[in-house]
């Protein structure tokens, strides 16, 4: 970025060169970087710190985060009127998150890369409570889960995407074995996936009733799928 301010306006010759020279400069740079956070935060995973937290809370800001950052993915979501307590670190079930529907994200990028720009990508996620166990359900309309590898999806270094790391799903599922909780992944009928978090929770009598059924087994709002 710095050669691009200082330099861009003295080139005469070759500037569209110059100007995909430091494209492709600045986009390894992100990409170095994006990788040396995700190794850096499998292999510094901290000891949980449990306290009273609110889920609904959490899973708003996580959801803000990327609806902010990719404005043309619809974000939908099902939560309670009210706080759902629940003991957890805040901040890993928030990397949880985040690392899920940065996954959602990048599986309807890939669909409409392959050719399907249609229909266009949403997200939705939904907070359910049952039997005791509350459960974050994240889906999506993207390309779905790949078929290769499927068993070791929440391995490390496992991926099918030429630039993934294979830490995503691992770092989750670190996080969720920590909460003495479970991380479930499954296929959406009408296409694309649903990856569903699940909890020991502390019930909550003010959480609506369409979160009375199971977590894997609420209706997904109808997006003319």
């Amino acid at each position: 970025e710095r050669l691009r301010r200082k330099y861009s306006r003295e080139i005469k010759k070759d500037a569209d060169t110059f100007r995909i020279c430091t494209d492709t400069i600045i986009r390894h740079v992100e990409d170095i970087g994006r990788l040396v956070d995700e190794f850096s935060s499998f292999a510094r995973m901290p000891t949980p710190v449990l306290k009273p937290e609110d889920l609904t809370m959490i899973v708003e800001q996580a959801v803000f985060l990327q609806r902010t950052a990719h404005p043309d993915i619809a974000f939908e979501t099902h939560l309670a009127s009210r706080p759902i307590p629940l003991r957890c670190d805040a901040r890993l079930v928030s990397q949880a998150l985040i690392n899920i529907l940065k996954n959602a994200i990048e599986s309807i990028e890939g669909r409409i890369v392959e050719g399907r720009p249609t229909p266009s990508g949403w997200v939705e996620v939904s907070v359910g409570e049952a039997g005791g166990r509350v459960s974050v359900i994240v889906e999506d309309n993207g390309k779905g889960l790949p078929q290769q590898h499927r068993e070791r999806l929440t391995e490390p270094y496992v991926t099918t995407r030429s630039k993934g790391t294979g830490l995503g799903l691992a770092i989750v599922k670190k996080i969720m074995e920590d909460h003495q909780g479970e991380l479930l992944l499954e296929d959406r009928e009408a296409g694309g996936a649903r990856v569903t978090l699940v909890f020991a929770g502390e019930p909550h009598p003010a959480v609506r009733s369409y979160a009375a059924e199971p977590a894997a087994e609420l209706s997904p709002v109808s997006h003319g799928a």
